[in-house]
């Protein structure tokens, strides 16, 4: 474990931070302290996921329905926020070495270890898949050994980064090459039968110590995946009985966890299931937890650069990346029983915020307009205009400035002084730098300007960045920043005035709470959550995701809408999307509504029909395109 880095807050959410475990693709996992004193593994996702609203969506949906995952052989969730600045989950802390580590370091586990391994495995897919979920990214790194057995960690995050983040479209691959099932390979929907296959795959390499599928790279174990016969030479008997069916590339001839269960028939009880040496390397991880809790490493100064560990022996556990969570627990609101009275409406708008800074000018201000230059960092040009709270600028040198205003994603940071005559915060991360402040009458959203670390860095990120922040605010006050929004813009809709208590109410039932989710997405509270977003991004199109249980089209007023729908245990989703202003031929103004409303006796058909009527109310407020 190491320390903090420079400017990393001491805290996310409830949980105090005591030190980092490691990072990956996905985020970075902390290890932190609850209020009653449990630990846990808090992971904080990427920022450039964050950026991604369809994300924060899929992210909310997908962990709340892994709350449902429980089992000897998981790592709970605890607690998760996907509004956060940076979107964060929070599960229980396991403290053990991965079965990667564990085999590399000790070497292949004997058979009778295998099986014990086996069914905890089983045991786990058998509790996530009743759930409704797919792993989607089983692997060495996300099983994790303990003293009395497995546990299998990240189940549901994978989901969650696919669909239209950044990832997709840059060609990445989500998930691991030499542990995906074929169908995973070819891009094909996924079933809880591919979470079997890559199970087959670790009962391999924790025999053996080598995958049943590895190439020279990773397109070379793809196509091994696909169209090869796996590698099981070397195999001892009982464990091929268990793994070869697990691998066929027919996912139909795979047996489910249940059968995998009935093969392993009965095993003898026992107190130490691993070798002795992988009890050893357990009892190191628990010690090395033990004297960090004792006394946290101090935090790294700013400037000091220390490499976070390459494998991480703590993990949390995930939501997959398609759907966003619904209500769970005290989170979400109860529908009020017939006989009870209405609570009364809540407000939904204020006076208009005449304030430069304040939400109401900020929402139509063209960020690509701000920034022609910034002193002492040079001339810019925008680059990247996607979002409508966002745009990138370029310098002569081939840096890059981000100027995200009011967005889901605000910057964590260290309270630094003052800049311009308000409080100041610095995030110091990954080569760059972000310096925000708070929208004025909206603490929890900010005007923020972030010195990029991934191209031509500066020299002094964090001088950067206060400078373009710096300049951004004069620009703003002074109100010559930008022309007025185009005819017909969502830019300057406050989606929150759009639909009132008083009109929601016949449609989904009581208003508890109105909250708005940055300057351009509103949350309502019902028996489960109404979201409305305004976004600018690829025009919508039919889903023929095989994740979604129906999609399909709508008639709102003349205008095409395109619905999806997904059941959950105990909760039933609908999103609703159309275009309200094309831009080009690709992408569009649009307007996102989804409905994850509580209660397993409603139809998706239903659900979507409160959507619908929603989406009606809603249009009479947005400004004719």
């Amino acid at each position: 474990m190491e320390p903090l880095g420079p400017g990393e807050p001491a805290q996310v959410g409830r949980y105090r931070l005591l030190a980092a475990v490691g990072e990956g693709a996905m985020g970075r996992v902390l290890l932190g302290v609850a209020p009653d004193g449990r630990l846990a593994a808090v992971k904080q996702v990427h920022r450039h996921f964050a950026h991604d609203p369809g994300f924060r969506e899929r992210f909310r949906r997908e962990v709340d329905v892994s709350r449902l995952v429980s089992g000897a052989y998981t790592a709970a969730v605890m607690d998760a926020d996907a509004h956060a600045p940076t979107p964060w989950l929070a599960s229980v802390f396991v403290a053990g070495p991965s079965l990667q580590e564990a085999v590399d370091a000790t070497g292949p586990l004997p058979p009778s270890a295998v099986r014990h391994l086996a069914a905890g495995l089983a045991s786990a897919l058998a509790g996530i898949h009743r759930a409704g979920l797919v792993h989607r990214d089983l692997k060495p790194a996300n099983v994790l050994l303990t003293d009395d057995g497995p546990r299998v960690i990240d189940f549901g995050i994978a989901r969650a980064a696919e669909g239209g983040t950044d990832l997709t479209h840059t060609g990445v691959i989500l998930g691991s090459p030499a542990f995906m099932s074929p169908e995973q390979a070819d891009g094909r929907p996924l079933t809880p039968a591919s979470d079997v296959f890559s199970l087959g795959a670790l009962l391999v390499l924790a025999a053996t110590g080598r995958s049943a599928f590895a190439g020279a790279s990773a397109p070379q174990s793809l196509y091994n995946v696909v169209h090869t016969h796996p590698d099981l030479r070397g195999l001892p008997p009982e464990v091929r009985a268990l793994a070869e069916p697990c691998l066929a590339k027919d996912l139909a001839r795979r047996p489910t966890p249940a059968r995998l269960l009935e093969l392993l028939g009965p095993l003898p009880p026992v107190q130490h299931p691993w070798p002795p040496a992988v009890h050893a390397l357990v009892a190191r991880h628990q010690a090395e937890v033990a004297a960090v809790v004792k006394k946290p490493p101090k935090p790294r100064r700013r400037g000091l650069r220390v490499a976070l560990a390459a494998a991480a022996a703590v993990v949390v556990v995930g939501g997959t990346i398609t759907a966003i969570t619904l209500t769970s627990g005290d989170d979400g609101a109860t529908a009020a029983p017939a006989s009870t009275p209405a609570p009364a409406p809540v407000a939904t708008t204020s006076a208009p915020n005449p304030d430069p800074l304040g939400p109401d000018k900020l929402r139509g201000v063209d960020l690509c307009q701000v920034l022609p230059s910034v002193p002492g960092v040079g001339t810019l040009t925008p680059k990247i205009d996607v979002h409508l709270f966002e745009c990138t600028y370029e310098t002569k040198q081939g840096q890059w400035l981000d100027l995200a205003v009011g967005g889901p994603v605000t910057a964590d940071g260290t309270p630094s002084g003052d800049l311009e005559g308000l409080p100041l915060a610095i995030d110091e991360k990954n080569g760059g730098c972000t310096a925000s402040v708070a929208v004025v009458g909206r603490p929890d959203t900010t005007i923020a300007v972030e010195a990029e670390g991934s191209a031509a860095k500066f020299a002094k990120p964090c001088d950067a960045a206060k400078a373009g922040l710096a300049e951004t605010i004069k620009r703003l006050r002074a109100g010559n920043a930008s022309p007025p929004a185009a005819r017909g813009s969502l830019a300057p809709v406050d989606p929150c005035a759009l639909v009132s208590p008083a009109a929601a109410q016949p449609i989904v039932g009581p208003v508890t709470k109105v909250e708005p989710r940055g300057l351009h997405a509103c949350e309502w509270q019902v028996d489960g959550r109404v979201s409305l977003s305004l976004e600018r991004g690829t025009r919508p199109f039919q889903s023929k995701d095989a994740y979604y249980d129906s999609a399909g089209t709508v008639d709102l007023g003349g205008v095409t809408a395109y619905f999806t729908t997904k059941r959950f245990p105990g909760q039933v989703s609908c999103d609703l999307t159309w275009a309200h202003r094309q831009l080009d031929e690709d992408s569009a103004e649009n307007v996102v509504i989804g409905y994850s409303a509580a209660g397993g006796s409603r139809t998706p058909e239903e659900v979507c029909r409160h959507v619908r009527d929603f989406a009606k109310a809603a249009r009479t407020g947005l400004p004719k395109p």
